[in-house]
């Protein structure tokens, strides 16, 4: 696993090094701003991109910006997103291209000091997944427009559909919610049924909700 790494705080930055390194990830290039992380994904071609969203020169949204530009020339680079903030304009823009490319991942930083929690993102957004802090979901709901499809959905719905958007198994929701699996598997299909997401020969339904939740921020 091949990584380029973008995080302005130099303390931050080696330890992400460090831990990359204990799970055999290859770090390229660590970065301090935006400019730099693009010439390092071109130097580089890593398979995965992790950055921050706040950098020099205005510590404003460079990563994010400079993210959404790798997304555009290199679908094929996973892109883990970190920050101490959830920064929802240019996330919705990134996070509305999952499933279309490369695994997508926001966290917020917090979660970095869990080993565990920051190895499973990275293995899970390397596979191709979906990762979202559960901080990050909770402002995408809480953002939604009046027209947005998903108000149908109950708030029991919407907390499985978040769930789901986590990149939590049926298993994984039923654990985190302290109900049955039947139970689970009964709102995942209310939030299809609601969602008009029919069985197709071609479709995931899970992942075609998954975007749908993502896909209708503003």
């Amino acid at each position: 696993m091949r990584v380029v790494i973008a995080e302005d705080s130099v303390l931050l930055r080696e330890g992400l090094v460090r831990l990359l390194e204990e799970i055999g990830g290859e770090v390229c290039a660590a970065v301090g701003d935006g400019v730099e992380l693009l010439e390092a994904v071109e130097t580089h071609a890593p398979e995965l991109l992790i950055t921050d969203v706040r950098m020099p020169p205005s510590h404003r949204v460079e990563g994010l910006r400079a993210a959404l530009e790798v997304r555009a020339r290199h679908p094929d680079v996973a892109i883990l997103v970190l920050s101490q903030y959830v920064e929802l304009s240019y996330a919705g823009e990134l996070l509305a291209g999952a499933g279309s490319g490369a695994g997508l991942g926001y966290l917020l930083k917090d979660r970095v000091a869990r080993f565990e929690d920051f190895t499973d993102a990275v293995t899970r957004v390397c596979a191709g997944g979906t990762v979202l802090d559960p901080e990050v979901v909770g402002a995408l709901l809480s953002n939604r427009s009046a027209t947005d499809p998903l108000n149908a959905l109950s708030p029991r719905e919407s907390e499985v559909l978040g769930l789901m958007a986590q990149g939590l198994t049926n298993a994984g929701i039923a654990r985190a919610l302290v109900v049955s699996a039947g139970a689970v598997e009964k709102h995942i299909s209310a939030i299809f049924l609601k969602l008009a997401l029919h069985p197709g020969p071609d479709d995931h339904r899970r992942v075609l909700a998954v975007l749908a939740f993502l896909q209708t921020r503003n």
